[in-house]
């Protein structure tokens, strides 16, 4: 069987994954030493790169839409039923296991960024929508800002599992794409259509504007 490689991840994605990634991580050492101003400030920017993905999954290039990769999960079962046999990876996007596990991240990601715009720390660190909604409310967003932190970080080392099983199990390198954003395909099967680096700047630019809309919002401005 012949190959080639094939562009299945746009720079968006990556940059995207990247650096959520890294924010996390600021998020999380910004939370511990008590720096709040740049915590809020992280997961403001995680928030827009949340939404950014979520307008990328409907609008962008073929392989980051959530129409191409989501399957029913009966598929999933399938093709982790598959596991174990070694056979050429086809998939110029998330295979249909990996999609649920996208959604799942995502779904996490979003509970933790939204979930901060609503906490208060009954000191000095109040979410820009923390004065909006009732106590109990702010009190539920902040417990669930605390449990919801532990939840993403299992999903996130099941997910690099996954990824190491994968490369072990079936030598499919899913990690390489989603830093050159190119795999090794059967020869056969077309690149996906790439959607326009403007159009993904506009929606990005889109994106931070809701989210300062909402800091603004602290301030009742």
């Amino acid at each position: 069987m012949q190959f080639h490689y094939v562009k299945v991840w746009d720079g968006w994605v990556r940059m995207n994954h990247w650096l959520i990634l890294v924010l996390m991580l600021v998020s999380f050492g910004t939370a511990k030493s008590q720096k709040m101003d740049w915590h809020m400030l992280s997961g403001y920017t995680i928030l827009t790169l949340l939404i950014f993905r979520l307008l990328w999954g409907v609008f962008g290039s073929d392989s980051a839409r959530f129409a191409t990769f989501l399957a029913w999960p009966g598929a999933a079962w399938r093709q982790l039923a598959k596991l174990g046999r070694r056979e050429p990876d086809t998939e110029v996007s998330h295979n249909p296991a990996g999609g649920w596990m996208v959604v799942l991240l995502l779904a996490l990601l979003l509970t933790q960024a939204t979930s901060g715009l609503f906490t208060y720390d009954q000191v000095f660190t109040r979410g820009p929508l923390a004065r909006w909604v009732s106590e109990e409310w702010v009190d539920f967003a902040s417990t669930l800002h605390v449990k919801n932190f532990y939840w993403l970080l299992a999903a996130i080392v099941a997910h690099v599992v996954a990824v190491g099983v994968y490369f072990v199990a079936k030598s499919h390198d899913l990690l390489g794409p989603m830093i050159h954003g190119e795999k090794k395909l059967p020869a056969d099967i077309p690149p996906p259509r790439m959607a326009s680096p403007a159009f993904g700047l506009a929606l990005l630019a889109l994106s931070a504007a809701i989210v300062w809309g909402i800091t603004r919002m602290r301030i009742g401005l």
